[in-house]
């Protein structure tokens, strides 16, 4: 075989691995594995403080919502702290909290949504922290399954399961996405652990925490920073949120491209590719879940520049390549055709193009601190 056919198939090989074989093989490998139970926090049980922490901007529309759904979790109320930690609001946000109940209101310069979350825990004093998003609504008893899979040993952080509301008739289909991320996730967690959390509901031991640098994210940088402590990071699927989706596809790419720049400065500029202080399993899973899946443009790119460059030296070249273009063509016609197929390809593509987008921002600009809301997300 020539070098170029080398490339090409090694290329597409990546590929199929990434999206289809990393998970056949999480799979498989969690078949020869005991699962472990869930650990469930009955109501007498003793349970811990905890600071629950929410980084605002100009979210006076939410806010009061989310201050309150907070109020309702299932969980003593002498022992749940609420913390606002408005990010440089110019609106009523701090007001509102208060107004809503809130326990404690920050009113802190704009440094984004890190430099707040580090904020706010440099005041608490319980033994866990727990986040989440102004936009989600936790269930009753999301906080209570959290605790619970704190209590395994080892583990220093857990994430619970967002459900996306999608608006009727939405051509985003990053709901179809997150069902196949969070079974991926689900069994990472019966495995080494999980690869990334989720801001919009998560907690972590007080004395696992990690204070970030503000242009990175904890969604990303917990897990790996923690297990190179000698902490573990799991899923917790009962413990539900949801969170309203961006309605449209173009919303999605420029939330997912502003999230990718910091998830591309994570995997560059961090110790995140490096394996000391992971174990096998878990170097593994960083890899195959993060490198590889967010090389997938670049991936896709040297495939179809290889394939091009093939054509002539046989009918399956000629093949291949006629598949990416029907591909293409799919992923276009996504836009005008509300057909479920086109539609998924055209929301691969765009969060694929976002992951190019995020890389090219990141070297041109570096990551920016702050943030805005999608329209149509809260």
């Amino acid at each position: 075989m020539e070098p170029l056919e080398l490339v090409f198939w090694a290329a597409v090989g990546l590929l199929v691995y990434t999206h289809l074989g990393y998970p056949l093989l999480l799979l498989a490998l969690s078949r020869l594995r005991r699962r472990d139970a869930r650990l469930e926090v009955s109501p007498g049980a003793e349970l811990p403080g905890v600071t629950l922490v929410v980084a605002a901007h100009d979210e006076e529309t939410v806010i009061g919502r989310w201050v309150a759904s907070a109020l309702a979790l299932d969980y003593p109320r002498d022992l749940l702290s609420v913390v606002v930690a408005c990010d440089g609001c110019t609106d009523a946000t701090a007001d509102r909290a208060r107004q809503a109940g809130a326990d404690t209101v920050l009113e802190l310069e704009r440094g984004g949504k890190v430099a707040g979350l580090n904020a706010a825990v440099a005041g608490a004093r319980t033994p866990v922290l727990a986040f989440a998003d102004a936009n989600s609504t936790w269930e009753p008893a999301a906080l209570r399954l959290l605790i619970g899979a704190l209590g395994r040993e080892g583990v220093g952080y857990v994430c619970g399961q967002v459900r996306f509301v999608a608006p009727e008739g939405t051509a985003n289909q990053e709901g179809l996405y997150w069902r196949y991320e969070m079974a991926v996730r689900e069994l990472e967690s019966e495995l080494g652990g999980i690869t990334a959390g989720n801001g919009a509901i998560n907690a972590v031991r007080r004395e696992a925490y990690v204070e970030l640098e503000p242009t990175r994210g904890q969604d990303i940088s917990f897990p790996f920073e923690l297990a190179k402590r000698g902490w573990r990071s799991s899923y917790e699927p009962r413990a539900l949120a949801s969170e309203p989706m961006a309605p449209t596809i173009q919303g999605e790419f420029r939330r997912k491209r502003r999230m990718m720049a910091g998830a591309w400065n994570t995997i560059l500029r961090t110790g995140l590719l490096s394996p000391r202080g992971y174990r096998p399993l878990y170097a593994l899973e960083i890899y195959s879940h993060r490198l590889l899946r967010y090389a997938t443009p670049i991936l896709h790119l040297v495939a179809l520049g290889a394939n091009l460059a093939l054509l002539g030296e046989g009918a399956v070249y000629t093949a291949t390549l006629a598949a990416q273009l029907a591909f293409a063509a799919a992923a276009l016609l996504g836009g005008v055709l509300p057909l479920r197929p086109l539609l998924v390809a055209r929301y691969y593509a765009a969060v694929t193009a976002a992951s190019a987008a995020g890389l090219w921002d990141l070297l041109r600009h570096g990551v920016p601190r702050t943030w805005e809301s999608v329209e149509g997300t809260r």
